[in-house]
């Protein structure tokens, strides 16, 4: 009884599974070779991709660059500006400026208020809100962190800046509401 399963099934009346003819590789249609001008033209495209590819690269890197500096110059300026704020909770005047196309406002009291006009201090933004500073800490926040310079008075600046000192904008005095 040593007889293997094949012989064991071809005695049973099992026929042996047909030899299929191996197929021939079908034959693949010759592609016609480019001509130059078709090759010139891929690799024009090839190196417009490139380049294209590499100055968003470029792009992506100078804007995460940028990112950092700016990280780095909020980070020194919130440095700074620990323990320099003179902002006085109690103040009830509400001092207006304009600031990033926006008018925004602090409390200052009238000590401050008088030495804010002068030129004395100065207000920057940090982290959303405004600081009241002196003018040296602000000349500092200025050389680390120059956007985030809110109120820079200048007492040397000519009063002939606002454009309602003209005498065309002036309001008569005999004109009634």
């Amino acid at each position: 009884m040593s007889h293997s399963l094949r012989d064991q099934l071809l005695g049973l009346g099992f026929t042996p599974a047909p030899k299929v003819p191996a197929k021939p590789a079908p034959k693949q249609a010759a592609k016609p070779a480019r001509t130059r001008e078709e090759m010139d033209l891929a690799k024009a495209y090839a190196i417009r991709a490139q380049k294209e590819k590499d100055e968003r690269l470029e792009t992506e890197r100078l804007k995460q660059e940028s990112a950092r500096v700016r990280r780095e110059a909020k980070a020194k300026l919130e440095a700074l500006l620990i323990g320099k704020s003179l902002n006085d909770a109690t103040a009830e005047i509400a001092r207006h400026f304009p600031y990033g196309g926006k008018i925004k406002r602090i409390h200052v009291n009238a000590e401050q208020l008088a030495a804010l006009n002068a030129g004395k201090f100065g207000v920057v933004q940090m982290n959303g809100r405004y600081l009241l500073v002196d003018v040296a800490v602000l000349a500092e926040a200025e050389t680390i962190f120059p956007e985030a310079v809110a109120l820079k008075v200048d007492p040397n600046a000519p009063a002939s800046d606002d454009i309602y000192a003209d005498p065309q904008y002036q309001v008569p005095d005999d004109l009634v509401w």
